[in-house]
């Protein structure tokens, strides 16, 4: 290093990041992309510009930004944070922009056209501790902000951060943000944020390390059941399981991951399950610290799988100090069926269900009905089975009574009343019978129970299509694949929706994303003939021709006999302009179909380029 070449200054740092912004990109890329520049157009810059700031370095959401005082930089900051939160009304929280913020006083050492020192990585490490939409200081900060700005200070201690020596002594920046006890608004990740007088956990999907890799149902129930029992104490704010989810599989720093999820602690573990044996290693973690607050290990007969949950969640509790009512105890003891077996055989049908073929709708009903055997008084698995039979009637042709699907809906809501997935399943139900009023209420009635459930804005969402409410059915779908990342087929359905609303450029970026997930699915389940089938029509929208040939080849071969598969496949070929091909399929669909998946027919935009052929008329008029 030369030391010509070396310049050394103090100032105050501002480092500043998007909160979820790899979500943000997946769900839209290009409008995100947009969202950003605009935001930084209207925003950012002018703020930074305004109070004599100077942005040092862009790194794609983030920015390390340098001011000549200490107030310039807190000005800025709260600036920059007020005017997101206005910004942000208005639109979807899912599409939210926020951003953490910390601010430092320290040395920048400027090389040449690089920058380092100590003062620019405290800056940074404070940001990833910021929740988002706030702002974390150091106390040099707290120190020259004083009482200038009228700004509170929430002390948070002296912190442990990754690669800086010392502890560093970190305040947390009241701007006017806190959230009252009546509304805790949402992050952008489109989750609740965690309110500041409650110890906020997230319970990461606990990776199976078991043999079988089949096994990774069972490993998913925990980590569910662990999250529903947690949520019950009311001295806790614990993030959903469709917001956990979404890190399934990935090995990403932990303290990144508390920082994007906006969470103090992390739980995380796995499971080893072994003929009638489990072995569960659990841990949890403080987030700024990286450190382990708390970990066992249990060794137990599957019979007590159940108590070694209630084990988890009660030290978990004890780790955080946090006092569980009675009540709150009562709800963790009590077990979601009294039999394990049963509890088994209920994961292992949703397991099955996940792949939408004929057959592994029977396999997933057959484990239902198994689990009903074991325990007659299990709600989701009456409700399980009510799903298995309307799709089976409805895509499949099965002569399966309506009076039977309504019945199982029935049992399961006289077991538990509250049972969103249940109302789902009787939207469904409704739907297929063609009373679309009463399956309107079913549906609405679901998503006032659980906003979340994966389920009901599933089925809501493929009944506003039959009915030709495409704008609504798109929020269901969005909805649908934010719930459940696994859900390949959602955003293939979107891109049909939004081709019918005319919005051809988000339909293409739903496309992709729609192959990303595809081709993931593949990956885990290359058995998977429907999958391959739907992709092949993202392609062909795309203009991919010969790949899409070779994905709809490749359905075909795996399960030729598939009328669901074979429908798609018409779909495929209308939009490749191969007429006939596409029409031959229908003429052998229809008559097999029932009354749903008829209506889906007449508002299936991949079917428009035959629309005008007499061949197709005749398909119309032959549905009615």
């Amino acid at each position: 290093m030369c030391a010509e070449l070396v310049e050394r200054r103090l100032a105050a740092i501002l480092a500043a990041d998007v909160v979820g912004y790899s979500r943000l990109l997946e769900a839209n890329e290009e409008e995100t992309l947009n969202a950003l520049r605009q935001h930084r157009r209207e925003l950012f810059d002018p703020a930074v510009a305004t109070h004599g700031g100077h942005i040092i370095k862009v790194m794609g959401d983030g920015f390390l930004v340098e001011f000549g005082s200490v107030l310039s930089a807190a000005r800025c900051a709260v600036e920059i944070q007020r005017g997101m939160l206005e910004r942000n009304i208005g639109i979807p929280a899912d599409r939210h922009f926020a951003f953490r913020i910390g601010l430092n006083l320290g040395d920048i050492v400027f090389d040449e056209d690089d920058f380092h020192g100590d003062g620019i990585n405290v800056a940074v490490r404070l940001q990833a501790l910021a929740a988002p939409g706030g702002i974390a200081c150091s106390a040099a900060v707290r120190h020259e902000v004083a009482n200038k700005l009228g700004l509170g200070f929430a002390d948070q201690g002296a912190m442990t951060v990754k690669n800086i020596s010392r502890p560093v002594h970190v305040y947390f920046a009241d701007w006017g943000n806190a959230p009252s006890s009546e509304e805790i608004p949402l992050t952008a990740g489109g989750h609740t944020r965690a309110p500041f007088n409650k110890p906020s956990v997230a319970v990461l999907p606990f990776a199976n390390i078991s043999n079988d890799p089949e096994q990774d149902f069972f490993s998913d129930g925990i980590t569910e059941d662990l999250i529903t029992d947690l949520s019950n104490v009311s001295g806790l704010f614990v993030l959903s399981r469709n917001t956990v989810f979404t890190w399934k599989g990935r090995s990403e720093n932990l303290q990144r991951i508390a920082a994007e999820l906006g969470v103090a602690y992390i739980v995380e573990g796995s499971v080893r399950k072994a003929a009638n044996h489990v072995r569960i290693n659990a841990e949890l973690i403080e987030a700024a610290s990286d450190g382990h607050v708390w970990a066992a290990r249990y060794d137990r007969d599957l019979t007590d799988i159940f108590e070694m949950q209630d084990e988890i969640v009660k030290a978990i509790v004890g780790q955080l100090k946090v006092k569980l009512l009675p009540e709150e105890k009562r709800a963790i003891e009590q077990a979601p069926t009294e039999s394990v077996e049963a509890y088994t055989h209920f994961l292992r049908g949703r397991e099955y269900y996940h792949i939408a073929s004929r057959s592994n709708h029977l396999m997933a009903r057959r484990s239902f009905a198994r689990a009903i055997e074991l325990d007659p008084g299990y709600a989701r698995a009456y409700a399980g089975i009510a799903v298995c039979d309307a799709r089976l009637r409805s895509q499949f042709g099965a002569e399966i009574p309506v009076e039977d699907i309504l019945a199982n809906t029935a049992t399961a809501l006289v077991i538990d009343p509250n049972l969103a997935e249940a109302y789902a399943a009787k939207g469904f139900a409704l739907a297929v019978a063609g009373n679309r009023t009463e399956a309107v209420s079913a549906f609405e009635q679901a998503l006032s129970l659980d906003a979340n459930c994966h389920e009901a804005n599933r089925y809501y969402a493929e009944f506003c299509v039959t009915d030709g409410q495409f704008e609504l059915a798109a929020t269901h779908f969005q909805r649908a694949m934010e719930i459940k990342p696994a859900d390949y087929g959602a955003p293939i359905m979107l891109v049909n929706v939004l081709r019918s609303l005319g919005q051809i450029d988000k339909a293409s970026s739903y496309a992709r994303i729609a192959l990303k997930r595809a081709e993931e699915e593949l990956r885990l389940h290359p058995e998977n003939a429907n999958v391959a089938c739907l992709g092949a029509t993202a392609l062909a929208f795309l203009g991919v021709r010969d790949t899409a040939l070779e994905w709809l080849a490749r359905s075909l071969a795996t399960d030729p006999d598939d009328i669901n598969i074979q429908y798609n496949a018409a779909c495929t070929y209308a939009l490749l302009g191969e007429i006939d091909r596409a029409i031959d399929l229908l003429e052998v669909w229809m008559p097999q179909v029932g009354i749903e998946m008829r209506l889906w027919f007449k508002n299936d935009s991949d079917l428009d380029p035959i629309r005008g052929h007499p061949r197709y008329l005749k398909l119309v008029s032959l549905s009615e």
